[in-house]
């Protein structure tokens, strides 16, 4: 982020509100969004999962302390500070989770957490975690009946429990994600689990496109057309949903975006300062940090290229300088499509799924199927 911009973070700490950016927005001071996966142990054995999750804790996750460190890493990023994502495995199941979130609130970083759904995520936890700081909860949907998703989640019951995580935490007004794993599996599902959640308590609608890695190896992707198709679907409930929509992994959904509202015919100046226009250019290296377990640092959980670690490195320094990230801060240094399509500095690609698809994470994103102005005019 260039000096002198101002960004508030959305409770999710996702989206920018409320800031005027320029068209070529680049986060080169500060993330929007830290991600802290603070352990890997979960009671779940999900399909997709990035982190293969363990039943236990690995013996070298971050202390409490090295956990503090962090934190004051994370603080001297600066004004506007970054918003920390406390994900896992399972947060839950570290027992210096609410300390953590105590040491964060006293150096001014918003919280929000990605808790696994298991019997341990009770309406109690929900209150205390939310009296602790937390400005969200992320909770995960992957079906609109108990087959799809607890066979995703590879555990019976789930999807009860988290029609009832979603329904307290309605109750104790916490803003609420639902993240939904979109595969070839899942996709024919989502206008019946949209009609769902239509009923429920909630803020926004993410729909994460599976990135080829971990458990996920496994698993279908849509191919190019099938998901451009459900971009559009997705784009054409925009000012319908009783929620906010938006992607994970399919950084595309933007530019299907920005051409319907160029088909209304706002300009680009307009679009990049409409409230469609929060998250873009926000991807893996700008606007979003990792940090493992361990402490390792990378772009994205998707994206798993060491910079260092912060046990003896500083994230600060490793975010602003690394030469990786400032490659990732450049659209026109992608390969192929994306390195000249005019909507590059919105978009930019999935930097993961290039690097699970080709080796390079600056290469072409092999699920979009757009072919830009200067491609098209070469050919003709």
């Amino acid at each position: 982020m260039s000096a002198g911009h101002v960004h508030t973070a959305d409770p999710l700490g996702i989206a920018p509100i409320g800031s005027v950016r320029p068209v070529n927005w680049v986060y080169d001071r500060a993330p929007m969004t830290v991600y802290w996966e603070m352990t890997i142990a979960c009671a779940l054995a999900c399909r997709h999962c990035r982190a293969t999750a363990w039943k236990r804790p690995a013996p070298d996750q971050l202390t409490t302390e090295q956990g503090v460190r962090l934190l004051d890493q994370i603080a001297g990023f600066g004004d506007p500070l970054p918003h920390l994502i406390l994900t896992g495995g399972d947060p839950l199941r570290r027992d210096d989770l609410i300390e953590l979130m105590h040491q964060a609130r006293a150096r001014r970083i918003g919280v929000s957490l990605s808790p696994a759904v298991t019997p341990d995520l009770t309406r109690g936890h929900l209150a205390q975690l939310q009296e602790a700081g937390a400005k969200a909860v992320s909770l995960s949907l992957d079906g609109s009946n108990p087959e799809l998703h607890d066979g995703v989640r590879r555990v019976a019951g789930i999807f009860d429990l988290t029609m009832q995580a979603l329904d307290w935490a309605g109750e104790l007004d916490i803003p609420v994600q639902i993240n939904t794993l979109v595969t070839a599996a899942t996709a024919p599902d989502l206008p019946a689990l949209y009609e769902l959640l239509k009923t429920k308590p909630m803020q926004r609608w993410t729909l994460f496109f599976l990135i080829h890695t971990g458990r996920g190896k496994m698993l279908e992707e849509l191919t190019p057309l099938e998901a451009e198709q459900v971009l559009t679907w997705l784009n054409e409930l925009r000012g319908v949903a009783p929620f906010q929509l938006s992607t994970t992994e399919a950084l595309h959904f933007r530019r299907v975006t920005a051409q319907s509202m160029e088909a209304r015919g706002m300009t680009r100046e307009q679009i990049a300062v409409s409230p469609a226009a929060r998250a873009f250019g926000v991807r893996d290296g700008n606007g979003i940090v990792f940090i493992s377990h361990n402490g390792t640092v990378t772009p994205s959980g998707f994206l798993p290229m060491p910079l260092g670690n912060v046990k003896q490195d500083d994230l600060v320094e490793l975010y602003r300088h690394h030469p990786l990230m400032d490659s990732l801060r450049t659209p026109s240094s992608f390969g192929g499509d994306c390195g000249v399509c005019e909507y590059n500095s919105w978009c930019g690609g999935a930097r993961s799924r290039a690097y699970a698809a080709t080796g390079d994470p600056l290469a072409a994103d092999p699920l979009c199927t757009y072919r830009p102005a200067a491609v098209r005019n070469q050919v003709a």
